[in-house]
């Protein structure tokens, strides 16, 4: 943390260093994108910074402007952002600083040595796939056709082709494809207590209509829950207010059961067949996103008794990056240097799979591309998990 106070007390305007006066927000998305793109691509060496609350009067000093404390809860996820939008993967970290009794933040941009960082899919009609970005006078500036020629005629001395990369799963062979078993998602807690509260709703609603007393409603709920559940009297809105609820409810447990009851884990591996070392290599991967297919996009609480605790830091590290979207999964692992010749494992700890039973004998593809300092052109392709 002071290594970032020091950056933002004593950097001043450059190449690698950003100011900023107000948060991007969920409004200022396509601006953090632009900013993320140009400092990634700037020609200097190590980490890029993005100092927001602070800007500069008219004689140059720094002024402070408190952040909301909001935006550093996740939401937008600036990670994610940069998961989804941009390519070659990048690593992305927002923390607050407290600089003259002010909350500000401060973006430390990881080491960028896979230039040119683009856009990896379409954001807005300003912001377009392949469109890239450098900074000149403080301004991100979209880069010409020229400009693009150059930072791919440096990256291609010394480098490896697409074509001497195998991705696949492990085995004694690099498979193409995984078979995965199904698994009945019914037994979840939360949709066994769903099943208990709707026949707790439905005899409410009978014994109102019939004009009936408590008492079937009270012999339900002991064979439903047990005698040493107290029963409360509860009205047809309440069952239903708390069924509204029952995800939010069982979250912990849907999560205990998906990603360790029932887990199936999952592992890719890179080989380098070139003649050269690929450095700084990272994958990304895209899956389809369906009701009936659970991918954890983080390592799920360890359960001690009846309570359920957060994984250590290195845990929560290890685990790859993955930004959950309504029609689809978005995955990125930073794999590092890959040596000649032998496998590596993409991922540090493997992905964590739950698939329902409704996908069976059903096929997804698994697009991906790796990113390589030294790669002429990411090395691309699709992989199968076939449901079973």
């Amino acid at each position: 943390m002071d290594r970032l106070l020091k950056i933002a007390r004593s950097g001043t305007p450059d190449t690698g260093v950003q100011f900023r006066k107000s948060a991007y927000g969920k409004d200022g998305i396509q601006s953090f994108l632009r900013d993320v793109l140009a400092i990634a691509n700037a020609s200097v060496e190590g980490n890029r910074y993005i100092v927001v609350g602070v800007d500069f009067d008219s004689k140059s000093r720094k002024q402070a402007h408190t952040i909301d404390a909001e935006d550093f809860s996740g939401k937008p996820s600036y990670q994610s952002l940069a998961n989804e939008f941009i390519e070659p993967p990048i690593r992305i970290r927002y923390k607050p600083v407290s600089l003259d009794g002010n909350r500000i933040g401060v973006f430390e941009v990881g080491d960028c040595q896979d230039r040119p960082y683009m856009m990896r899919a379409d954001f807005s009609e300003g912001l377009r796939r392949g469109d890239a970005y450098k900074r000149v006078k403080n301004t991100p500036v979209k880069m010409g056709r020229r400009q693009l020629m150059e930072l791919f005629e440096r990256k291609f001395r010394d480098s490896v082709s697409a074509g001497d990369i195998e991705i696949g799963f492990p085995g004694e062979i690099i498979h193409k494809e995984l078979a995965l078993p199904t698994c009945d998602l019914s037994a979840m807690p939360s949709a066994l207590a769903s099943l208990k509260l709707e026949e707790m709703l439905d005899i409410r609603k009978r014994s109102r209509s019939s004009g009936s007393t408590t008492m079937v409603a009270r012999l339900t709920h002991a064979r439903l829950y047990g005698t040493d559940d107290p029963y409360v009297d509860r009205s047809p809105d309440d069952i239903l207010q708390e069924l509204s609820q029952i995800r939010s409810k069982y979250r912990n447990q849907d999560s205990h059961f998906l990603f360790h009851e029932r887990a199936e884990e999952l592992q890719m591996v890179v080989v380098n067949q070139g003649e050269e070392p690929i450095i700084d290599a990272s994958l990304a991967i895209a899956l389809p996103n369906h009701n009936s297919f659970y991918v954890a996009d983080s390592p799920p609480k360890r359960q001690i008794d009846d309570r359920f605790v957060t994984r250590t830091p290195d845990e929560i590290a290890s685990y790859p990056a993955v930004s959950l979207k309504d029609d689809a999964i978005n995955i990125t692992a930073k794999i590092g240097d890959i040596p000649v010749g032998e496998p590596v494992d993409v991922f540090v700890s493997p992905l964590l799979l739950c698939i329902g039973s409704e996908l069976s004998g059903r096929r997804f593809g698994m697009r991906y591309r790796l990113h390589g300092q030294n790669l002429r052109a990411p090395a691309s392709g699709q992989l199968k998990l076939t449901f079973r």
